[in-house]
């Protein structure tokens, strides 16, 4: 199982992201609104602004205050050093 930083030492499973969007469309505020309502949104952001949004495959939708294009960087290395990768 591979890890990947999402800010502020928090970790979440590589092999359980679906997709990793931009907040910025009505489309994914209505997805977070809904899932703040069922009790699957985890809110990683340390109350800070919200720059991705990651749905992973049990549904569960986590805010991250990190640029997507971070978290991408992070996902597609392959745990070669860089620190955001963990076994």
């Amino acid at each position: 199982m591979r890890l990947i930083g999402i800010g502020f030492g928090n970790m979440l499973s590589a092999d359980r992201v679906v997709a990793l969007v931009n907040p910025d469309s009505a489309p994914i505020k209505r997805i977070v609104s809904d899932s703040r309502d069922n009790g699957t949104l985890i809110d990683a952001t340390y109350g800070r602004r919200t720059r991705s949004v990651i749905i992973t495959d049990s549904g569960h939708v986590v805010l991250s205050s990190v640029h997507s294009d971070t978290i991408t960087g992070r996902l597609a290395a392959k745990g070669d050093g860089d620190g955001a990768a963990a076994q």
